[in-house]
């Protein structure tokens, strides 16, 4: 299947390595619990098919060629940024539900099945079929994605783990990214080979496996599944409903309706955006409620909620405007010495050099539009050679040969996995010098490097006139090395943090409060991607990107010495 030998190593604490094999992660020193290394597997396959379905996502919402939905961008944008906003929004609910009633162990189980089901739904045609499989998976990863995140928090709160949360962490966000590296080759794979349906069908195979891995392993997890009673302020589950999902719900349905024009650009974005504000509200009433001993804690986590919003919304743009860019922007041109060996396995698009009926684009592959605001096709050359220099375009008749678009989606996944073992190592460095910096400075220091990233962007539209020639694929590897460094400094830091900062009882709640940051971030993702078509000096679009990080880092930096003494205390 896959061995990742020495290079793809997981890390322990202190900067010790853990020998990779793919059912077994040997603790031999016991600085992590045996539950581990199921959870990570669990999530590996998980998120092999979570990201197997959104490497092709936007490529098939906006296909005009081999049965896609044939979307214009900005619409697809809209879809996109919805689809994965909705779906860290529901960890709000699943986390409840899993703290309160159902358990954790349960609520993997329920959101797991519901999400397989829905990747599978997604090979079935038409549009009915599409959005009710876009409801299973946005449900089923609110039961399913804080839960187990809270479960291997849980591990680490035996005295022997404490020390070694930060660590367990970095190994568990490896898991994610090793699904989210290998799941690309795969889509590329059977979308080239057989078409979409059976890429979407594969999504869902992954996920029951990831399922079946939990179940064998639920003896090591079980003593960490404990139900939290709540506490005489805290709400029932049905006023939580009535003053807060209730609300939500009008307000999302008003935000559709009765909102004259579309404020924040699209009714789907007015709906979210309104539908989150009594979900916030209610995370601000926490803080208002909350005992004394937990006030601290509890704006701590609000805080950081509210600036790391930036970086999902630059992040998540990966699957959006960085798709845009390796589609039509990037020069994908295979060297003919190796597409035998790339071929076979599905990781080539083949193009001809004949004149075809293609979609008419302007410079900036907006397509044109006729009076009944249909795509206006003519017979002429591929899409992909308007802006590929002259001596590169074949003058007879020929096949030529691309690098899948959604490969450079593994790009990303196949970094954290490489530079984890660097990342962790370098704090491991710091520690034993006692120059590590704290968690909350290094969620700073993550935003403050993805700032960095975007100004990779800038050079690229530079180098390529302004999308007039296109540019090295270097450009874009180059843009995921540097935002994954910031996203390890970051992502991790910040789950670890919620599991050091929430009060016990509410601990699946805070998380669900970190995916509802991720969700407003991730919608406001796809809002920034619908605003590419506007931009006719594209570079000014990634300085948008660069000014909201640097600000969004700043500040952090504000907040640190309040941040550091509240994270102290709770040593």
């Amino acid at each position: 299947m896959l061995r990742l030998g020495a290079s793809l190593r997981l890390v322990q604490a202190e900067n010790s390595l853990i020998s990779g094999k793919i059912f077994y992660l040997p603790m031999s020193n016991r600085k992590h619990p045996r539950g581990l290394t199921f959870l990570f597997f669990t999530e590996m396959w998980e998120r092999f098919g979570y990201y197997l379905m959104l490497g092709i996502f936007f490529l098939y919402m906006t296909d005009t060629q081999k049965d896609g939905l044939g979307l214009e961008n900005k619409e697809a944008a809209d879809i996109f940024g919805t689809f994965i906003a909705l779906v860290f929004l529901t960890p709000f609910l699943g986390g409840l539900l899993a703290d309160r009633v159902l358990g954790y162990r349960l609520s993997i189980h329920i959101g797991g099945a519901m999400m397989g089901l829905g990747y599978m739904g997604l090979a079935v045609p038409g549009m009915m079929a599409f959005y009710i499989s876009l409801f299973l998976i946005i449900v089923g990863n609110g039961f399913f994605k804080p839960n187990i995140s809270t479960l291997l928090g849980n591990l680490y709160n035996e005295e022997a783990y404490k020390a070694h949360k930060d660590s367990g962490y970095n190994i568990f966000y490896m898991g994610i990214n090793v699904g989210a590296f290998i799941c690309n080759f795969f889509a590329a794979y059977l979308r080239n080979t057989f078409g979409w349906g059976y890429a979407f069908f594969a999504a869902g195979v992954g996920m029951f496996i990831g399922l079946a891995i939990f179940w064998l392993g639920e003896k090591h997890v079980k003593h960490a599944d404990v139900l939290k009673p709540a506490k005489e302020n805290d709400m029932s589950l049905m006023k939580i409903f009535m003053i807060v999902l209730l609300p939500s719900i009008l307000a999302g349905i008003a935000g559709w309706v009765l909102i004259p024009g579309n404020i924040f650009g699209s009714d789907s974005t007015d709906a979210f955006l309104f539908g989150a504000l009594p979900i916030t509200f209610f995370y601000i009433s926490l803080w208002v409620r909350a005992e004394k001993e937990d006030k601290n804690a509890i704006a701590a986590l609000l805080a950081i909620f509210g600036v790391v919003v930036i970086f999902w919304a630059i992040f998540k743009q990966n699957g959006t405007a960085l798709t845009t860019w390796a589609e039509h922007y990037t020069n994908r041109t295979l060297n003919e010495a190796v597409v035998p060996v790339v071929k076979p396995l599905g990781m080539v698009q083949s193009i001809t050099t004949e004149p075809g009926e293609y979609p008419v684009y302007d410079q900036h592959f907006r397509t044109r539009k006729d009076s009944a605001n249909k795509t206006v096709k003519a017979l002429g050359p591929h899409p992909y050679f308007q802006n590929l220099p002259k001596e590169e375009i074949p003058t007879d008749a020929s096949e030529i040969h691309l690098i899948s678009t959604e490969l450079f989606q593994s790009v990303n996944p196949f970094f954290v996995v490489m530079l984890t073992p660097v990342v962790v190592g370098f704090f491991g460095f710091l520690r034993k010098r006692n120059a590590e910096p704290s968690t909350p400075a290094k969620i700073g220091w993550g935003l403050f490097i993805t700032a960095l990233s975007t100004l990779v962007m800038v050079g690229a539209v530079l180098y390529g006139n302004n999308g007039a020639e296109k540019s090295s694929a270097a450009w874009l590897i180059g843009c995921y090395a540097v935002i994954t460094v910031g996203e390890l400094f970051l992502s991790p830091m910040g789950l670890s943090l919620v599991s050091k900062l929430s009060p016990p009882r509410l601990t699946a709640l805070m998380m669900g409060g970190w995916f509802l940051s991720t969700s407003i971030g991730n919608k406001l993702s796809g809002v920034l991607a619908g605003l590419w078509d506007g931009y006719e000096e594209k570079q000014y679009f990634f300085i948008v990107n660069c000014v909201g990080a640097l600000i969004a880092a700043f500040a952090i930096f504000l907040m640190l010495k309040w941040l550091r003494n509240i994270v102290d205390a709770k040593r």
